[in-house]
């Protein structure tokens, strides 16, 4: 069983869930998260900002370096024969090719119970 971890853009969540769905992985968690990567938060359009003397006031308000960004993260467990088909319906929906396009962490997961019925293992995932 794996625990895939992936925290992507908001505006891909939809079209995430949708794909998600599509390729018979239904079952997930997303919450917001803030965070940054190498970028550290800083896209073209605040280096577009931060160039122009005028806009002081501006960069007074959203204050001081390095940024967080919004983004979400989506939780599921797999059996590890679908771990490859969710990373891949991940990828291929978030990639961009731009920075930001996220990160995938996949990690052993040991186990997994229903809480309902005390069900264990590979039998209680979709």
């Amino acid at each position: 069983m794996k625990l895939i971890l992936a925290i992507i853009r908001i505006a891909k969540m939809n079209e995430t869930k949708q794909a998600l769905s599509d390729a018979g992985l239904p079952s997930f968690t997303a919450v917001g998260v803030l965070g940054r990567g190498r970028g550290r938060g800083l896209g073209p359009n605040y280096q577009e900002v931060i160039s122009n003397p005028q806009n002081k006031e501006v960069l007074q308000q959203i204050g001081p370096e390095p940024r967080l960004k919004s983004k979400r993260m989506i939780t599921l467990v797999v059996p590890d024969e679908k771990k490859d088909q969710a990373v891949e319906t991940i990828i291929k929906v978030n990639q961009t090719n731009n920075s930001g396009d996220g990160k995938i962490i996949i990690v052993e997961a040991l186990d997994a119970i229903r809480v309902r019925t005390g069900e264990k293992g590979d039998a209680i995932l979709d």
